[in-house]
């Protein structure tokens, strides 16, 4: 059964790689409105994350910015043809505008490390590869459990050159590696982290169960933190991908303070276009009362 569905991912990157990007978009928009028409896990947990978030908002508003997040994450499956098949150089091409990249090169160049924080928003694997194409940097991921898709997407990922290493004790001693000598570490910040690994911390008005690997890290090192994201532009014109510093929190020795920080970070890329968050994740699936608020 597991090189059956390997199989058939092949097949659909393939099949995918060759599409226009507006045929593509055009595709996951249909997808986007079954979603949104029937019930399922992605629609009830976008709706459950938004309604938390933006207790203001009225029930239009709010399904509108479900069906648009459904929209975006149906865009990100159907690009991995796109994102993790093509010639690299092809795939950078889809990036069309930059904004902040002269302050990210100057502190890659500084030689005292970087931490680029990647937050699922807009193409996250975009914007990895759009700032590290010909940089050395190490990517923390957490591993498929199938196998053959695990090395699959370690491939698709090394394309430009970066390295990856598992979620693992192991893999966190290569980052911290990475950064003393001077190269990148990327991370996804908003990925919940598990137990003992992390703590809560305030996030769009919310507690949010957060990874203290961040803060850790900054600690250990001279690194600088960075943050953004490749969004899509309108009209599937392509990507601009969007670098800035993270907020300067995050370099605050009291734990508390930094991981705000980093959430508040992430909330910075969420201003630039809300629904391109994938608020299908269960980012609030551990709650400081423990209350469940997913039915799925």
């Amino acid at each position: 059964m597991q090189s059956i569905k390997v199989l058939f991912f092949k097949c659909f990157l393939f099949l995918t790689r060759g599409l226009p990007l507006p045929l593509l978009h055009r595709i996951a928009r249909l997808w986007s409105q079954v979603l949104y028409r029937i019930p399922n896990r992605s629609r009830e947990t976008s709706l459950a994350n938004l309604r938390l978030c933006y207790p203001e908002a009225d029930q239009s508003t709010l399904g509108g910015l479900v069906l648009k997040s459904l929209e975006h994450t149906a865009c990100t499956a159907m690009e991995m043809g796109k994102t993790w098949s093509l010639p690299m150089a092809t795939t950078l091409a889809m990036v069309k505008e930059y904004e902040g990249l002269e302050e990210f090169e100057a502190a890659t160049a500084a030689g005292t490390g970087v931490i680029l924080l990647a937050p699922h928003m807009g193409n996250w694997e975009l914007f990895a590869f759009s700032l590290c194409d010909n940089k050395k940097a190490t990517w923390l991921y957490q591993p498929p459990k199938i196998g053959a898709l695990d090395a699959l997407m370690v491939e698709a990922r090394s394309r430009a050159g970066i390295r990856m290493v598992p979620t693992t004790p192991a893999g966190v001693g290569e980052l911290l590696k990475a950064l003393r000598r001077g190269e990148i570490a990327g991370i996804l910040p908003d990925q919940v982290p598990g137990q003992e690994s992390g703590r809560f911390a305030p996030f769009l008005g919310q507690q949010a169960y957060t990874m203290t690997l961040v803060s850790k890290l900054l600690q250990r090192t001279e690194a600088q933190a960075f943050c953004g994201l490749a969004m899509r532009l309108p009209h599937s014109r392509g990507f601009k991908t969007i670098v800035m510093r993270a907020d300067n929190a995050v370099h605050e020795a009291d734990i508390q303070k930094s991981l705000t920080g980093l959430n508040h970070s992430v909330a910075r890329c969420l201003a630039f276009d809300i629904p391109q968050y994938q608020w299908e994740y269960k980012r609030f699936r551990r709650r400081p009362d423990a209350r469940e608020i997913y039915s799925h």
